[in-house]
């Protein structure tokens, strides 16, 4: 165990298969450390093949925290992970252990980091009916009703973005208020220091890694971990679908796709994603170390850093 009075959350980030979660084991194992699941859908409970999280081998090695906690129909936000995240951070100090926090999805790492306004919770009921409209109406029709009310959020949204029209419409109804109203109030940041590991891979690697882990996953039974959800008839507004790969399976269990166009497809959304990231991490963050995940003595460089900050 460490010293945890001038130890900071380390931050272990970058696009998905650049070896964040090895990276993040190694440290956890050298430092003493419990790592703290940052990815949105490794927070879901029914696909730990396809959505790459630790296996209960890696698990053994160091604590991990909030890998498949939530069913696959619950919403987590930005917000609802932050709250999570916190007591995880505080129940590893507590312990005399280094918070590490693994995973690629940048905006809940901001929201930790820099934090984030308070918004209320909606009922439930009005969830749902907000589902209910987006099915009803159309993505069109639903977005053109939630610029009535909320214009400056709606033009910060991709028009086919279920989930956040349908949390601005919840947040209208429960409040009277628009959410960029609610977005817009005092944020409070955490109150730990943070230092922030940034995996930024070449491309052209990084895309061969992504297609050999789906090659792996195949080998690995995603199929069939798809096909247990998919014949449980999931209500297709579930968050945790969203899954890369999910979709393209449950065309494929449909008759829509063969299995051969299941993986292109997955493999290359999975790279848009990817891409996606890396130019949200070069906009928005300012991470404390950067490297190629293929680089030699990543750990020592760290960990002296670690150890003399600043030098």
């Amino acid at each position: 165990m460490v010293s945890q009075a001038q130890t900071p959350v380390i931050v272990v980030t970058g696009p998905t298969a650049s070896g964040k979660s090895a990276l993040a084991l190694d440290l956890a194992e050298r430092r003493g450390g419990t790592v703290i699941n940052a990815d949105a859908m490794q927070t879901y409970d029914a696909f730990p093949i396809l959505t790459a999280q630790p296996t209960p081998e890696e698990q053994s090695r160091a604590p991990h925290a909030l890998y498949g906690v939530l069913p696959l129909g619950e919403t987590v936000s930005a917000a609802r992970w932050r709250t999570l995240a916190t007591e995880e951070i505080e129940r590893a100090r507590a312990a005399g252990r280094v918070p590490i926090l693994c995973g690629g999805s940048g905006l809940y790492l901001r929201t930790l980091m820099k934090g984030i306004a308070p918004i209320p919770d909606a009922p439930p009921e009005l969830r749902e009916q907000a589902n209910a409209d987006w099915a009803a109406l159309g993505p069109e029709a639903f977005r053109a009703r939630l610029a009535e009310h909320d214009p400056v959020l709606v033009g910060r949204l991709k028009p086919g973005d279920r989930q956040r029209h349908v949390r601005a419409w919840e947040v209208w109804q429960a409040t009277g208020r628009p959410l960029s109203a609610w977005q817009e109030g005092e944020a409070s940041a955490a109150p730990w220091q943070f230092m922030t590991v940034l995996l930024a891979p070449d491309r052209a690697w990084l895309r061969q890694r992504i297609e050999r882990r789906f090659d792996v996953m195949l080998g690995e039974g995603v199929v069939a971990e798809v096909r247990a959800v998919f014949d449980r008839h999931p209500d297709p507004a579930w968050p945790g679908l969203k899954a890369h790969g999910a979709p393209e399976l449950f065309h494929h269990f449909r008759g829509q796709m063969s299995l051969e166009e299941v993986r292109r497809v997955a493999i290359d959304h999975t790279r848009q994603y990817a891409k996606r990231q890396m130019t949200w991490f070069r906009h928005q963050m300012t991470p404390d170390l950067v490297f190629d995940p293929r680089a030699e003595q990543t750990l020592g460089t760290i960990e002296k850093y670690l150890d003399n900050p600043d030098t």
